[in-house]
């Protein structure tokens, strides 16, 4: 009982005298300290008290932005596929347009009173989207893991495919194809890992200030805002594309045959992700395959550790993506 209290009060970040009043349901406990303390005793694994006792059944959350790009439910199929084998119940959330929010599925997860929670795709990613229920989770000492890039002041362990390696192997392909106007269709401005993908451009194709306006467009993550972004490069003279998405891709090359080019013939274009179908698209789309089985398993690994007391490793692991080739993509054009 006395190393109960000690571990809890010690996750939870108050005495354990505090943690006893909460056990014994005594009054003088505010309700977010109550919260904390019951968190905190149900990440470590202890029973509550049969009065404090909910429907808690070692829930994970997996936080979507959507399900129509086949990268998330990919990544869904190894996340809860590996929190199952590891004995947790998978709880799947999915964000729609007009629907439910992120922030309201956080409230409902605590609610729920989940172990954990795995984010992809959400606005962590977003320099100027509101973060406050995000600090939630830290307040309560919930544990937590990001996919792919996020604003650094969170804190939280991130599992990512290295952005600025993916455009290198992009920029590089294009260029042994001949491609001296090479441009990116990104996401918004203030999308932490497409400001990654422009800075390794940058580094990569020894912009100068300013060459940038004329080789970025950014885009919602949507095929319809990547046909009026990838116009704009087409326009402009631009041979070769690299996008942020495969989504990005597709609207692209869906741009460049509005304007009367071909593809791979006229423009070239490269995606990101390589998620399901894009062998079979009309060209072939060649790409940058993310490792998402091989991040899915270590983001499950990192939030089970530290529901398990094992500690955060708050460090960010990179992990490397593989150009894959296909059809999108040929010699450039001859002036």
């Amino acid at each position: 009982m006395t190393k109960r209290l000690t571990e809890v009060a010690k996750k939870a970040g108050v005495s354990e005298a505090t943690v006893s009043r909460v056990l014994n349901g005594r009054d003088g406990v505010s309700e977010a300290t109550r919260t904390a303390v019951l968190t905190a005793l149900d990440v470590l694994g202890y029973e509550r008290p049969t009065k404090l006792r909910g429907e808690r059944a070692r829930l994970v959350g997996l936080v979507l932005p959507e399900l129509q790009n086949p990268i998330f439910p990919a990544l869904a199929e190894v996340v809860t596929g590996s929190l199952a084998q590891r004995g947790y119940t998978p709880a799947l959330c999915a964000r729609t347009i007009g629907g439910v929010s992120e922030m309201d599925y956080v409230e409902m997860l605590l609610d729920h009173q989940v172990s954990g929670v795995i984010f992809a795709g959400g606005s962590y990613a977003l320099a100027d989207a509101r973060h406050d229920h995000y600090r939630r989770l830290t307040d309560r000492g919930l544990p937590v893991v990001l996919v792919n890039a996020g604003v650094d002041e969170l804190g939280f362990p991130r599992v990512s495919t290295d952005d600025a390696v993916a455009v290198e192997q992009a920029y590089g392909h294009l260029r042994s194809l001949g491609h001296e106007r090479i441009g990116l269709v990104l996401g918004p401005e203030g999308h932490v890992p497409s400001r990654r993908k422009l800075d390794a451009m940058i580094q990569a194709a020894g912009w100068d200030e300013g060459d940038d306006a004329e080789c970025v467009e950014r885009s919602s993550f949507s095929m319809e805002g990547a046909r009026v972004a990838a116009t704009k490069l087409v326009e402009r003279g631009v041979t070769g594309i690299i996008c942020a998405s495969d989504v990005l891709a597709l609207g692209t090359i869906r741009a460049a045959r509005r304007l009367g080019r071909a593809v791979p013939t006229d423009i070239s274009v490269v995606g990101y992700d390589d998620s399901a179908f894009m062998t079979c698209t009309d060209p072939p789309l060649t790409t940058v395959r993310q490792p998402i089985e091989t991040m899915g398993q270590a983001a499950v690994d990192l939030l089970v550790t530290q529901i398990e007391g094992a500690g955060v490793l708050h460090d960010e692991l990179l992990f490397e993506p593989e150009l894959v080739v296909r059809g999108s993509t040929a010699p450039a054009p001859r002036r």
